[in-house]
């Protein structure tokens, strides 16, 4: 008998929000490839214009995910949803000690993805679906420039584990990601920086930055059948940076 489930995923509708580039375009792509239907969002027209181009079959839209009127919107006029991937987030480096810029980056990372969680959980409910947000090496450390990007990747692991709890009677089952230091536009300025990647690359046992496409198979798993009785869980998925 083969391990995984054959066919999990085909026809099943799935939502990855901040899905135009990076992480999420890559979860998109994997979860397209196994016959999901998948919607992804972005922040912009362009963004969204881009994901069309590059993605040709995705349902690419327009969300804000700060705007809570947009979020319940979009999940209104799904049909139904079987699968959530939380993957909008912004991380602003050096400016987020300015209490305005605080406030807009856990505002999009980590209430947007409590404003996509209360909203698809209806659909969830029907369905008995998963979410998986996207929580990171910086729900366990500090970060000295970016205090808003740590306090709400801290605050999405959490909120992971509340969700866990508060959606199980519904058999929604809610858990995380949380990768290590991937090669996205988001690290590109880290990866310039030959000090930072050097102390980056010789704590990762790995001694690589890695791909978008290989957080794919963790997100997989607790979206899968294989995973029935995780819920709660936050996966570390970084190379062995965590454990050095």
């Amino acid at each position: 008998m083969a391990i995984w489930p054959i066919d999990c995923f085909r026809d099943k509708v799935l939502v990855v929000t901040g899905a135009t580039s990076g992480i999420g375009a890559a979860i998109a792509r994997g979860f397209q490839s196994e016959g999901a239907r998948v919607v992804v969002t972005g922040a912009t027209e362009a963004e969204v214009a881009r994901a069309r181009d590059e993605m040709p079959g995705i349902d690419a839209r327009v969300l804000d995910v700060r705007d809570g009127a947009a979020v319940s919107a979009l999940f209104a006029a799904l049909p139904r949803l079987d699968h959530l991937v939380n993957c909008a987030g912004i991380i602003r480096r050096g400016d987020e000690c300015e209490p305005e810029v605080f406030a807009d980056v856990v505002d999009i990372n980590l209430t947007g993805t409590m404003r996509t969680c209360t909203a698809a959980r209806p659909l969830l409910a029907q369905s008995r679906g998963t979410i998986v947000n996207t929580a990171s090496m910086l729900s366990f450390f500090g970060g000295g420039l970016v205090p808003g990007y740590s306090a709400s990747k801290g605050g999405v692991a959490q909120l992971t584990k509340s969700l866990a709890i508060a959606y199980a009677k519904e058999g929604i089952r809610v858990n995380a990601i949380a990768p290590g230091w991937i090669d996205t536009p988001l690290t590109r300025a880290l990866q310039q920086d030959e000090g930072r990647a050097r102390a980056i690359l010789s704590r990762t046992p790995m001694e690589r930055w890695g791909k978008p496409e290989e957080l794919t198979g963790g997100v997989a798993y607790l979206s899968s059948p294989l995973s029935s009785f995780v819920t709660g869980a936050v996966l570390v998925i970084d190379g062995g940076y965590l454990i050095t």
